[in-house]
Formats: structure tokens, C-alpha cells, sequence
């Protein structure tokens, strides 16, 4: 009978922490087994929007923040979110901010404008979460461009477009 009764007790715990994780979606099995797979990212920086697409299917759409400078990024340093295809080439493991999700800029047309420019076409293009999550954070997060290019979530949010979006995915960013 004690047997039974701490697999009740620990079926309970896993059941309620089951429903935790599920209500939030954020490291479910059944969270991503739910959604069909994504077969590229579109980013409209000009509507601070992600979207993640199976097909011509919208999956999800997220409100991001993008680098403090509006226009295509031409060079290392000047804040701005490049513009092209691209691909999400990695995870990064040690990144600052919650998670980070690798982007292969440049490509090679950003490395032929630097060149014509005599400039460096810069790099390490991330989407990210945030460094904590705080409110202060989140609000600046949602009020202003603040990335030095990069392209960020929060991070309940990060999480979960991880889960969705692997390593060779297209990403395509749009003015």
C-alpha cells in the first residue's frame, strides 16, 4: 500500500507540473508536437514582427525589437538589422542574453556591398531573448529598438521559437 501511495503522491507532482508547463507551452512535447513544422522565418522590420510559416501557413507571429538604427545594416557597428535571406545556422550556447538563435549574415552579397564600401559587413546577427526579464526590461523591450542588430524576443518567447525553428532554417528579413 506505502508503494501505491507515493506513486499517487508523485504521479500527482508530475501530473501538476505537466499542466504547469502545458498551460504555459514552453518545453512541452505536446506544445510543439501540436504545431506543424516551421519551414522558414520571415521578420517585417518595419511592422517589428517575426513570423514563423509552414508553406504559405502562419504558425505564429511575435512582436520583436531590432537594432537602435532603422535601415539595412552596411557595415560592423552601425546598429542596424540586416535585410536578406539568410539561415539560422546554430544555437548559441554562451550567449548574454537568455537564448540566442544564430543568423548567417552576412551573406554573400553583404560581404560584396561592404567590399564596395571598403567596410567590414559586421556579424554575430542573433535572434535573442532579453538579458532577465524584468518590467522595466519587458517595457523597454516593447517600447524601443534597442538591439545593435540583432533581432529580440522575450524570453518565454525565445523559448518557444526554439523549440520550433532548428538549425537550417531559412529566415528572410523584409524593410
Amino acid at each position: 500500500m506505502m508503494c501505491n501511495a507515493v506513486l499517487v503522491g508523485r504521479s500527482a507532482w508530475l501530473l501538476a507540473l505537466a499542466l504547469v508547463v502545458g498551460v504555459s507551452g514552453l518545453g512541452s512535447p505536446s506544445f510543439a508536437a501540436s504545431m506543424p513544422d516551421v519551414d522558414h522565418v520571415e521578420v517585417y522590420k518595419g511592422k517589428h514582427e517575426l513570423r514563423l510559416l509552414s508553406g504559405d501557413h502562419l504558425i505564429k507571429k511575435y512582436r520583436v525589437a531590432l537594432g537602435q538604427q532603422v535601415g539595412k545594416k552596411e557595415r560592423a557597428g552601425d546598429n542596424r538589422t540586416p535585410e536578406g535571406t539568410y539561415i539560422i545556422d546554430y544555437v548559441k550556447g554562451d550567449s548574454n542574453f537568455h537564448r540566442a538563435l544564430h543568423i548567417s549574415y552576412p551573406n554573400s552579397n553583404d560581404y560584396q556591398q561592404a567590399a564596395l564600401k571598403g567596410v567590414s559587413p559586421g556579424g554575430n546577427i542573433m535572434i535573442h531573448g532579453l538579458p532577465g526579464e524584468t518590467k522595466l526590461i519587458k517595457s523597454i523591450h516593447e517600447a524601443f529598438d534597442w538591439t545593435k542588430g540583432c533581432i529580440a524576443l522575450t524570453n518565454p518567447e525565445i523559448d518557444e521559437v526554439a523549440h520550433l525553428v532548428h538549425p537550417g532554417t531559412p529566415i528572410i528579413i523584409y524593410p
